[in-house]
Parts: C-alpha cells; structure tokens; sequence
C-alpha cells in the first residue's frame, strides 16, 4: 500500500482535480474485492447454454481453477442418460480414456443398433496450473425429448478435489449450490442440418 500512496501523491501534483477520487476507488475496490466469495464465478461450466433437440453437438467444459490453490490433473465428465455417440476431443499433454457400459435401452444411430456406448470420460496425467484456464470438449448426439441435462463433472488436483455433481431442486438455483454440475438445456429441435 505505501507503494501506491507514492504513486497517488505523484499523480496527486500533476492533476488535483482527479486524484481526489483514486482514494476512494481504491477503499471500495478493496470492500468489493474482501466481500466477494471466492467460489462465486469459479464453477465448472459449459460453453454452451442452450442447444436443439437431436443435434449433434460439440460440448465444451471450462475450468477456471483449481482445488483451493493445487493445479488439476484430471477431468472426469459423466455423461446424463440419452445423451450419445461421445466422441471426446484429445487434448496434447493428457491422457484420455472412455468409459463404455451397456444401455438400459439401445438405439440406433446410421442403420445399426447401439447397445453399449461411452458414458463417462476422462482427461488425465496432465497439469492445468491454479492460475490458469482450459476447455475440455466432447462432440456428442442430443436426445429427441427437450429438457435439462446435467452432466456430472470431478475434478482431481495434486492436492484435493471438486465433485460438480449439485443438480437444483424444484425452486431452487444453481447459484444455491456449493459445486453445482453444469447444465445444459436442451430445447425443440430447430431446422439444423445433419452434421458431424
């Protein structure tokens, strides 16, 4: 602080009239700054708000930090039921794994019959620093039915971890929750063309 009271009186003869203000930013950015929760624009969240009924569509997850300071090595990202055709994006300096179970009820995708796809995956042995940001991504095919998907998201760091797992309850908000999963709601379909 007594580095910028120096800095204020050498402004503070050059131009009176504006730095009788700098002072008083200065006190309510610090009261902004202190009152400000740590976690309020931290959560894992999806690039992609809104998307059609039966799309293909490219998923992206960000992280915006770590575990309370620790770099992230891992993301896992399970994916919601209806949800498929996973086909995860690799990423230079990870590792990446599927995970593919049986469904409870097979479609079909391009004239065949899909009885077991991915369901979760999964970015590992990397390092995404505390002070950094990244994106994972995921192309996948949308349900035919609109509503709200979530998709359960852990990320593991060098020391600790966040479960984004947190669905709302009937009225209540995502801001609500402490780890909240991100969201993505899925709406009628539009006149897209089949692409992917």
């Amino acid at each position: 602080m007594k580095q910028m009271t120096q800095i204020t009186n050498v402004e503070h003869t050059k131009n009176t009239k504006h730095i009788k203000y700098v002072p008083l930013m200065l006190v309510a950015l610090a009261a902004l700054a202190g009152t400000a929760s740590p976690l309020a624009n931290a959560h894992v969240t999806m690039e992609q708000m809104t998307a059609s009924t039966g799309a293909y569509q490219k998923l992206t997850f960000k992280i915006g930090h770590g575990c309370e300071g620790s770099g992230t090595h891992t993301v896992k990202v399970t994916l919601p039921d209806g949800v498929m055709g996973a086909k995860p994006m690799p990423k230079a300096g990870w590792k990446l794994t599927t995970q593919v179970e049986d469904l409870a009820t097979p479609y079909q995708s391009h004239g065949k019959t899909i009885s077991k796809d991915v369901r979760e995956v999964s970015w590992s042995e990397g390092l995404l620093p505390d002070a950094h940001y990244d994106e994972f991504s995921v192309q996948v095919k949308l349900p035919d039915t609109p509503g709200k998907l979530y998709f359960k998201v852990t990320q593991l760091c060098e020391q600790g971890r966040w479960d984004w797992v947190e669905i709302p309850k009937e009225g209540q908000s995502k801001k609500d929750l402490k780890a909240p999963a991100p969201m993505l709601d899925v709406q009628g379909k539009q006149e897209v063309g089949h692409q992917h």
